[in-house]
Order: C-alpha cells, then structure tokens, then sequence
C-alpha cells in the first residue's frame, strides 16, 4: 500500500521576509534594545549613587568634561539618526537610491562619532583605575562607542543588501529593525550626554 504523496510547494509560494510594522523581526529587535536598555540604566545608576555620595564631583580635584566636543559628537549621532530616518523611509517609498545615500551618511557621521571618541580617551587626564569617577566614565561612554560601532556594521550589511536590490516599498523589514537599533543607540548617548558632560556643570 503506497503512502499518500505530499504536494510539491514552489519555492515561489513560500514566505520569504515578513513585513510590516509589528513583524516578529521588529518585536526581537525590541527586546534586545530593551534588554540593552536596561544595562545602560544600571551603570547611569551606579554613576548617579557614587555622585550623589561623593563630596566632590569629578573627583581627586579631576576637571570636569569640556563640552564643545561630546555636543559636536550629539550633533554627529542625532544627524545620522535622521538620515536613518530618511533611508527607511525612502524605502518605504521604493527609493532604492534615497535608501542608499542616507544609509552611507548616517555611517559617515557614526564612524566620525567614533573618531571624536577616541580623541577624546587620548587626550584625557585620567584612566579607568584613576577612581570610580574613571571606572564608570569608559565604562559607560566605551559600551556605548561599542553599540555605535556594531550600528555601523548592521548599517554595512544592509547596504551592501540595499545595492543587491534586495529591499522594495514592500520588503524593508531589515531597514526597519536596524533603524529601529540605531535610534537606540542615539537615545542613549542624549541620556549619557546630559548625565556624564552636562550636568557636571549644574552644581555651580
């Protein structure tokens, strides 16, 4: 007695991407940036409490942080954030071209971020072992330079897509959800603009 045959499906008729606004894509990239989210609020915690209980802040007569360069560095961040914006939705529209463009600004302005960040840990008068003060300022502004830079790779991988043609009006989702990570990244350094540079300046 034969077995009864299986229907043959066409690779044509089989789901390639899912799309849409609220995509199982885009709710994992969500729980990663808010797993991330909650790692960054801890050290802004911890940094918060040793400020609070300290009776000098920066401390061991340490200067505070000038702040023409991490305000030139927000300007970079929140630019490429914009063009993020424009390229997912150039997409959205069916701009192959707009799609592109935006995308390569955006990594110009992240790399160029970077660069500013590491002029910054060469030119600054303390290290990581100086105190805690050092301890939380590489390591909160260093994990953040992490996440840029992994930005600036998803931002490669879909632009070396994006110049395969492999995105249209109706097929964008990885656009979305890396978009969706680089603006993240940028909320979080606004945050850790205003705590570690910034507000360094409000006690008088």
């Amino acid at each position: 007695m034969s077995s009864p045959s299986i229907p043959a499906v066409r690779p044509l008729e089989l789901p390639v991407q899912v799309t849409g606004a609220r995509s199982t894509g885009w709710w994992a990239m969500l729980v990663l940036v808010l797993n991330e989210a909650v790692i960054f609020a801890s050290l802004i915690a911890a940094y918060l409490y040793i400020r609070f209980n300290s009776p000098a802040w920066p401390q061991d007569g340490l200067a505070r942080p000038e702040l023409i360069r991490p305000i030139i560095m927000t300007v970079l961040l929140v630019a490429a954030s914009v063009f993020m914006f424009l390229a997912e939705r150039g997409i959205r529209s069916g701009s192959q071209g707009q799609l592109r463009l935006w995308l390569l600004i955006a990594a110009l302005l992240a790399i160029a971020f970077l660069g500013f960040q590491y002029y910054e840990y060469t030119h600054e008068d303390f290290l990581p072992s100086t105190n805690a003060y050092g301890s939380l300022f590489y390591a909160i502004t260093g994990l953040h330079g992490f996440h840029v830079f992994v930005a600036i790779l998803l931002n490669i991988f879909i632009q070396v897509r994006a110049w395969m043609g492999r995105f249209s009006s109706r097929r964008f989702q990885a656009v979305q959800n890396i978009s969706l990570y680089w603006h993240f990244v940028d909320t979080v350094w606004l945050v850790i603009f205003t705590t570690l540079y910034w507000s360094t300046y409000w006690q008088g």
